[in-house]
């Protein structure tokens, strides 16, 4: 440290108003500090009432002597007058002006202390360091020699704890000096099996430190390698986990025991499996470890190992006698773990060893159930390891497809198509419908109830996710698309799907879909695509009930206002009369009231003689525009519509659809299709 003059305004003499500071170039930023703290305290007692302008000179004691000496062994040199009291002093802290104190360390490691007052002030200040122990700061150097000298001392007392409850044998126990351990406990034997605030002995601070030459004096003075932390690991326990086979073996040598499990009941043998360490693990069952022995959640070390894809560990405890199929407490095996975690070869080894492929969990689900939830959706496997993950879960669930009883499965009350499509695992998908699945298998009546539209098949999820690729497999492969109490039919209208809307309506979907809670006196799939033209075009043109719009019950008198209807749910006090909802009250709501005109417009291409009621005439009367939609309508309707719309009854929408196979003239087949008004190409 560079020697250098600072200015030390106030001095009683003027000769001092310059101090040296090279007085200091021997201390530490440790003293330093510690000094400077010191000087405060002085500082603020001598600033009582009337001296705040005083010139009283505080005295230091010169430090000398080697650097970093304990205080207590430093030499006390001359004491000579020092600066004057700091600009501004500091004052003491008194414990009843305080209301509360934290503590924290800084950025740079400093421990501080922040004392909050009463009127509400805050002050921080270095946090007192506990002062060393000569013989701890002999052990932690290593001096052998002036521990040996330090124990035969009256003064030595190898029983005081530290604030955090370590004593001298600690000490030399982490910092690994095994000749410390032996001068200390020839003075003092009994306090080998002291613990600290922790519940740590000296051996267990050997073991985590790994210092094996500790370990073993420790057992030869009698340690009981029994004795466990707060969370109850014993130091075979931490062992185990730091993967020391030597430690292990010498403590299993001088009596640990081998089965004794911590807080969360893990014995040293799970500890050992989950890091499927072969060579502990057979080193723990010659010395008696049981392989049976659960967790607190019911887990035993077979169920570890699947879980965690420890092959090597799997083996050897089914050699030594594990139960294959033992179950967890919610009911998992280590093959339905396995097929959770996505370990391909755990499950392929359990299964050629026969794992019960048809043990359920307490959720009721099998294997194949959790490893259909398994992979990725179809739009992500642009990644690398996407694809891989997707191809171990068709890989499981090829393997496990043979080993499953389809019978099993129905009586879960949910197939893995389900889950699989909820999920949009399209691969997975595949597999099962090869496999023979059914693909109109339906949730059980408990499973439907968790979802508010009370759905059933495994269509409905792929609808729902808007899955076209996952709809087109189970529509060739026989889905019935009306099978669901809402039909998916009107989930895709309601997405606006064209391409979902075709393939269900290709394969049979009912274009005159109603909903059983909310009835109406028209379909509910012409309400879902009032607002795309196209698809109510696409829906009239396969035989949608466009009849049905027209016949209100009212007429040509005057309507009743239109009632706002409340949700029952959340307005369970009120009693909601369920009444038909006819077209007109839907097409004068505000979401579809300026598309009244064009959704009339292509209805009546549909219809013959109708009669519009006083509701859809007060429509049409509200644009100019939509005047010629409203002649559109006024009887009689031209010759042509009604032959036109007889020839598609008698013909049928099947037999329609395969007209242009018929000898028939081109326009002809474009008016039946109501393209008349398209160009001939």
């Amino acid at each position: 440290m560079a020697a250098g003059r600072v200015s030390m305004r106030g001095a009683t003499d003027s000769n001092l108003e310059f101090a040296d500071y090279s007085l200091y170039s021997s201390l530490s930023d440790d003293e330093l500090m510690q000094l400077a703290i010191e000087r405060s305290i002085a500082d603020a007692q001598n600033s009582g009432p009337g001296t705040e302008n005083s010139k009283t000179p505080v005295v230091l004691n010169r430090p000398a002597g080697p650097r970093g000496a304990p205080p207590s062994h430093r030499p006390q040199q001359q004491t000579e007058p020092a600066a004057c009291p700091a600009n501004p002093p500091r004052e003491t802290i008194n414990p009843q002006d305080v209301i509360s104190v934290s503590h924290f360390v800084t950025g740079y490691g400093k421990r501080m202390v922040a004392y909050r007052k009463y009127d509400g002030s805050m002050q921080v200040a270095p946090e007192p360091e506990e002062e060393t122990e000569p013989i701890v700061k002999a052990i932690s150097e290593g001096d052998v020699g002036s521990v040996r000298l330090l124990v035969k001392q009256p003064g030595c007392n190898l029983l005081k704890p530290n604030k955090d409850g370590w004593i001298p044998l600690h000490e030399a126990t982490y910092y690994g000096q095994d000749q410390c351990i032996k001068i200390i406990l020839r003075a003092q034997p009994g306090i080998i099996n002291q613990c600290t605030l922790k519940g740590q002995t000296a051996l267990m601070i050997a073991v985590t430190r790994e210092h094996l030459a500790c370990v073993e004096s420790l057992l030869e003075k009698g340690a009981d390698p029994d004795i466990a932390n707060k969370e109850r690991e014993t130091p075979l326990y931490r062992a185990c986990e730091k993967e020391n086979p030597a430690m292990v073996a010498m403590l299993l040598n001088y009596g640990a025991s081998v089965n004794k499990s911590c807080i969360q009941g893990w014995t040293a043998l799970h500890e050992s499996v989950c890091r499927n360490n072969v060579e502990i693990c057979e080193m723990l069952m010659k010395a008696g470890a049981k392989v049976s022995i659960p967790n607190m959640y019911g887990i035993t070390p077979i169920f570890v190992a699947a879980q965690s894809g420890k092959v090597d560990a799997l083996r050897m405890l089914l050699k030594n006698g594990a139960d294959l199929n033992s179950q967890a407490a919610d009911g998992a095996t280590a093959l339905y773990e396995a097929c959770k975690n996505g370990h391909e070869n755990i499950v392929e080894f359990l299964l050629s060893q026969n794992a019960d492929a048809n043990k359920p969990g307490k959720t009721g689900l099998l294997p194949i159930h959790i490893a259909a939830q398994r992979g990725n959706d179809s739009k992500d496997l642009l990644t690398f390891g996407c694809t891989r993950k997707n191809v171990r879960a068709t890989n499981i669930i090829s393997m496990l497809i043979p080993a499953t009883s389809k019978a099993r499965v129905r009586r879960t009350g949910i197939s893995p198509l389900h889950l699989a499509a909820e999920r949009n695992r399209n691969d997975i998908l595949e597999a099962l419908i090869e496999a023979g699945f059914d693909v109109n298998a339906m949730l059980s009546e408990d499973r439907s109830m968790m979802y508010e539209d009370r759905r059933s098949t495994a269509l409905y999820f792929s609808v729902m996710n808007n899955n076209i690729d996952a709809t087109t497999m189970l529509l060739k492969a026989g889905a019935n698309p009306n099978l669901d109490s809402f039909n998916p039919l009107l989930v895709a209208l309601r997405q606006g799907c064209i391409q979902t809307v075709t393939l269900l309506v290709e394969h049979g979907a009912n274009v005159n879909a109603y909903i059983p809670t909310h009835p109406t006196t028209f379909p509910a799939s012409v309400m879902f695509c009032m607002k795309y033209l196209t698809l109510l075009k696409f829906l009239m043109d396969n035989g949608c009930d466009a009849m049905s719009c027209f016949n209100c019950i009212y007429g040509s008198n005057p309507h009743p206002p239109i009632k706002t209807r409340r949700n029952p749910r959340y307005d369970s006090d009120e009693v909601v009369e369920k009444t038909c909802v006819q077209f007109c009250e839907v097409i004068s709501t505000e979401n579809y009231s300026r598309w009244a005109g064009p959704i009339i417009d292509v209805l009546l291409d549909y219809v013959g003689h109708v009669k519009l009621c006083a509701r859809l005439t007060e429509h049409l009367d509200s644009y100019h525009e939509w005047q010629c939609i409203k002649e559109k309508a006024t009887p009689p309707r031209p010759l042509m519509q009604l032959c036109r719309l007889k020839i598609r009854k008698l013909l049928g929408i099947k037999r329609l659809k395969k007209i242009h196979r018929l000898p028939v003239p081109p326009r002809l087949i474009k008016f039946l299709n109501h393209q008349e008004r398209e160009q001939d190409f």
